[in-house]
């Protein structure tokens, strides 16, 4: 079988093997490159080179167009294509080769192939051949053992795999990772499959198919077949691939394009059963099922090396083996996945440790059954919830658990559901509130609620908590009012079935009574507060935790209708009580002690509440540490209540020092950082430096928009401080009309009688007054 290339005849003009035909509409991609500069650089040398990357990122068709183009127009005497899926086909296709150019024995393989690979090396003053061996597929390094190309004369060797084992990068090879399509790579393609049928599709549906593909050039080929053959549009495809009822073998065309030996679904099979064998055997398999329900994007390590993880692994119905398996065993098992390309291994990146293609995900999903896949999607929540920590210090990985859980909930929600509602759905919820997102928690509440009605029915307790997280989180999100027409109707429902006098009705009376003081209307929340307290003595006692809150709530509501003595006086009470019954070291009666301090220092007794923070300042530090966030929380009230007393100067200092702590232990994004920032920024005003309290007010108000949003309390707030310091700066023109504009933001996203309504108006009040003065001096 030889073919004469188009330059000048040579002594061997030959070929071995068939080169696969070029795709159509293939693309001309960053790996060809890198092929072609690497070949360049090495002048006549060896050069050994190693594609590799996951199943269907289009190995094969690269090496294919780049062996093309060498026999055609690269001076090459002898082109060897091997497709290398096993030890005895490398055998086989070096052998034929030492037939058809060595006069090897056809009868012995082995010694044929042998052959070949010495006639590879050029004898002493004769011409050296210039050859290239393509060896595709090669499924284990192994398997090349003695039958690497020479590393000497005027040849090229290039192979393709799936495997990224260390043994594959030694002795002068050189590994070229090949990834999907970019966008315009992977447009470009379906794009132009399409219109060599006459076909044209809109530009924003072949962009979301594109992204829903996960730019995977396999299943861009396959996609376009589809479409081209059913006639389909790519609208209807789409709806196909959303439907979680198909399979990717639903979506595959009934013949495969450019000679595609298995659909896409299938293309992993055999990468799978391979990592399957590698140590500890067994365990790849199981590790990728668990992989497939959280974020392609990231999964953190704790995650996949949790104790649920552990024991799912462990279990002989998972494996086939059962006993003991190890944090080191799980990762090994991720290092299997990473070695056939399955999945990327980084654990120098813990919280994003690992990656995987969205396909791969649904291809391993699709092969478990029901009873499976529910056991397998349960254990991921138990696992996220197993690595999810008490107190989110760390605001990136708590942002990472959240696309997990999201991603898992997205792909196995009804699953969190049997037999009952997963722990995680209310975790997520309660994070993304955590970490200042309220608008988001709010509204993942709201779905939550919806999803448990709909497998439980609105009478289950769950249906009963989501709700209340639900209401909670609006009125946090700033529609207090809202919050309180939601908790009225959660209330009718409890007393429904459960009773007026039931303790879950008395706490939704509660939250009602809250958030009516939140709205704007404390006198109305303080009395409200004042009959559930005689409701929760008769019902629950005196000192029953309960009765404690609400004297809690009752005694702020005195302080937010004016009466800071009286709230003060009434926290005193409560506290006396509350070591009584619980001990000083009580996490209750501690946050009463702050409550106390904070009302005496409203009260006009600053200097004692600074002397009372002092001391709690003390025994926080002692029994929780210096930084926890409740530490951190009195830091910032001991710092406020300096300033209050007369030492604003102190207070900017002790707020610096603060700030740089909680950046350290919360990150910069968290809720507490950003209320350091804006108190920081206060009181650099209030000492003076009123430029710089600007500057630092506006630093904080883009990050604000930029983290929660426009439409947030705390984002409002910041443009009512920043308004007024400007107009403390000397443009009280400017801060009326910021604050005009303010109140008109505000009236749309909060409640009609909300406080922040209220500070805004005699702000601009104020700031026109002092304009109109200004305006009457000049």
């Amino acid at each position: 079988m030889v073919q004469r290339a188009p330059q000048e005849p040579a002594p061997w003009p030959h070929q071995v093997g068939v080169i696969p035909l070029r795709a159509r509409s293939f693309q001309h991609r960053g790996a060809v490159d890198q092929l072609a500069t690497r070949i360049d650089g090495g002048g006549t040398a060896v050069l050994s080179q190693v594609l590799t990357g996951m199943g269907g990122v289009g190995k094969t068709q690269l090496a294919a167009d780049y062996a093309s183009t060498a026999w055609e127009y690269g001076g090459l005497d002898v082109l060897v294509w091997v497709t290398a899926s096993t030890r005895e086909a490398v055998v086989a296709g070096y052998a034929q080769a030492g037939v058809e150019l060595c006069r090897a024995d056809p009868g012995d393989p082995e010694r044929a192939a042998r052959s070949f690979l010495a006639w590879l090396t050029p004898k002493a003053g004769t011409r050296p051949c210039r050859w290239l061996i393509v060896l595709d597929d090669v499924t284990d390094p192994a398997d090349l053992r003695g039958l690497w190309p020479p590393a000497g004369g005027h040849g090229r060797t290039l192979i393709t795999t799936r495997r990224r084992d260390a043994a594959l990068a030694g002795d002068g090879r050189r590994l070229i990772q090949v990834g999907v399509f970019s966008e315009r790579e992977a447009l470009t393609y379906l794009a132009t499959s399409l219109a060599a049928h006459d076909r044209t599709e809109p530009a924003d549906q072949l962009d979301a198919l594109v992204r829903e593909l996960g730019h995977l050039p396999l299943a861009l080929a396959q996609a376009a077949a589809y479409l081209i053959d059913s006639g389909d549009t790519v609208a209807t495809y789409r709806e196909l691939l959303a439907d979680r009822t198909t399979t990717l073998t639903d979506t595959a065309p009934d013949a495969l394009p450019d000679d595609q030996a298995l659909p896409l679904a299938a293309a992993w099979s055999l990468s799978v059963e391979r990592a399957d064998t590698l140590r500890p055997v067994g365990l790849a398999r199981p590790m990728l099922q668990l992989v497939a329900m959280l974020d392609a994007n990231g999964i953190p390590h704790d995650v996949l090396t949790s104790p649920p993880v552990l024991a799912h692994l462990a279990t002989p119905d998972t494996t086939g083996q059962g006993g003991p398996v190890s944090v080191r065993d799980a990762v090994h098992a991720l290092r299997a996945l990473h070695r056939l390309s399955l999945l990327d291994h980084t654990p120098e990146t813990p919280h994003q440790a690992v990656r995987v293609h969205q396909l791969i995900q649904r291809a391993t999903r699709d092969t478990l059954t029901a009873e499976r896949f529910d056991r397998i999607a349960r254990t991921t929540g138990d696992a996220l919830i197993a690595a999810w920590p008490a107190i989110e210090r760390d605001t990136g990985f708590a942002q990472t658990l959240r696309a997990n859980a999201i991603a898992l909930a997205g792909c196995a929600e009804d699953a969190l559901h049997r037999p009952d509602v997963h722990a995680v759905l209310f975790r997520t919820g309660y994070s993304y509130g955590s970490n200042g997102q309220l608008v988001a928690a709010r509204d993942h509440y709201q779905h939550l609620a919806g999803t448990i009605r709909h497998h439980f029915g609105a009478d289950h307790p769950a249906a009963f908590g989501a709700r209340n997280d639900f209401a909670f989180w609006r009125g946090q999100a700033g529609d207090a009012a809202g919050a309180a027409e939601t908790f009225a109707e959660l209330l009718a429902d409890h007393v429904r079935l459960f009773g007026p006098v039931h303790r879950g009705t008395l706490a939704i009376q509660g939250n009602l009574a809250r958030m009516r003081g939140e709205a704007g209307d404390a006198a109305g929340a303080a009395a409200a507060f004042a009959d559930l307290l005689k409701r929760m003595v008769r019902v629950l006692g005196e000192d029953h935790p309960d009765t404690f809150t609400t004297r809690s709530h009752l005694a702020r509501m005195r302080g937010e209708t004016g009466d800071a003595a009286g709230a003060a006086e009434a926290f005193a009470a409560l506290l006396a009580d509350r070591v009584r019954v619980l001990g000083e070291d009580h996490p209750a009666t501690v946050t009463t002690r702050n409550n106390l301090a904070a009302w005496r220092g409203q009260a006009g007794g600053a200097a004692g509440a600074v002397d009372a923070f002092a001391a709690l300042l003390t025994d926080r530090a002692r029994d929780l540490g210096v930084d926890h966030p409740d530490t951190l929380i009195t830091q910032g009230n001991l710092a406020s209540m300096r300033g209050e007393a007369g030492d604003a100067a102190g207070a900017v200092e002790a707020f610096a020092d603060l700030l740089k702590r909680m950046v350290r232990v919360l990150g910069e994004d968290h809720p507490d950082t950003f209320t350091t920032r804006n108190n920081l920024a206060a009181w650099r005003g209030q000492a003076g430096d009123v430029a710089g309290a600007v500057d630092a007010f506006a630093g904080l108000l883009a990050d604000r928009v930029r983290v929660l949003g426009e439409d947030h309390p705390d984002t409002l707030i910041t443009r009512g401080n920043l308004a007024g310091m400007r107009g403390l700066a000397g443009d009280a023109a400017g801060a009326a009309q910021a604050l005009t504009d303010l109140l008109e933001h505000m009236t749309r996203v909060l409640s009609e009688n909300h406080p922040h309504l209220r500070i805004a108006r005699v702000g601009l009040d104020y700031w026109r007054g002092q304009a109109k003065r200004n305006k009457r001096r000049r």
